[in-house]
């Protein structure tokens, strides 16, 4: 919608919440608001890091935009033997993140990291933050959900030695997701909804 000097809008962000005003100066690259009242207060949202392969370009804007929805905090992509596109707008992605953040009412906006390969991803994890692992077919039992994070692989899953290495992993547990093959960004939202329901299916990696 085209707003122009006069109109009442909403702004918010992570440190001050989310204030009601008006707008006092507007140019073509910038503006200026007169806040009036503050609506509500500023309060962290209390999700989990997703690291996932990143996907074609509408997919993978798609994992940012529903990821933003259920809450995740920090966006890690990370590389595999079978990622299909290594290349990223980060830029694009952010205001993806940003329009999703204003739809749901969230505060505050996930940050989105640089791509990384998957060694070297878990290489800086540590050990003891639990890091969910989607992999198919695995069996699952409860885990310890505090400081969680979800990883979910590339189409086609992850590889042989991809598995054996997050199976090496100290911190990783198996999050089984059920008995069918889903797609990449259907698995994002599947895993996170598991999570959110307090870590039925998981299972030491």
């Amino acid at each position: 919608m085209r707003q122009s000097v006069g109109s009442s809008v909403r702004v918010f962000n992570e440190r001050d919440g989310e204030w009601a005003g008006e707008i006092s100066v507007l140019k073509k690259d910038r503006g200026n608001v007169l806040l009036h009242s503050c609506e509500r207060p500023a309060v962290a949202t209390r999700g989990v890091e997703l690291l996932f392969a990143p996907l074609k370009r509408d997919a993978t804007e798609l994992v940012i935009r529903m990821g933003t929805e259920l809450g995740v905090t920090r966006f890690r992509p990370v590389i595999t033997e079978r990622t299909n596109t290594h290349r990223l707008n980060l830029e694009r992605l952010s205001v993806i993140a940003t329009e999703a953040a204003e739809q749901c009412e969230r505060l505050d906006v996930p940050e989105i990291r640089v791509p990384v390969p998957l060694r070297v991803a878990l290489s800086e994890w540590p050990e003891d933050r639990v890091l969910f692992a989607a992999l198919e077919r695995r069996p699952g039992e409860g885990a310890d959900m505090q400081a969680a994070a979800l990883l979910i692989g590339p189409e086609g899953g992850f590889s042989g030695p991809e598995v054996e290495m997050l199976h090496r992993h100290k911190a990783v547990h198996a999050l089984t997701l059920g008995p069918l093959v889903l797609r990449a960004e259907t698995a994002v939202c599947a895993g996170l909804a598991r999570l959110a329901g307090g870590g039925e299916g998981m299972a030491r990696g």
